[in-house]
């Protein structure tokens, strides 16, 4: 039953029985406290400069003129 939604909450009930009711909010707790870098909201000035390198490294074709007849 592994993969299905059934199984699935099986696992959750076992989870919780065996770790307590807060099981999953405990580790999602853990998840948040590992981080370490903060992320583009810490620094608004560097989120603006990746965007422009990002943008101009574009993966899309460049249209030409001869193209658009």
């Amino acid at each position: 039953m592994a993969g299905t939604k059934e199984g699935g909450k099986k696992a959750a009930a076992t989870n919780k029985a065996k770790f307590g009711s807060d099981f999953y909010a405990k580790i999602g707790k853990k998840g948040g406290q590992n981080g370490k870098t903060g992320g583009f909201a810490a620094n608004p000035e560097l989120a603006r400069i990746a965007g422009a390198k990002g943008g101009r490294i574009s993966r899309r074709t460049k249209k030409v003129a001869s193209d658009n007849k």
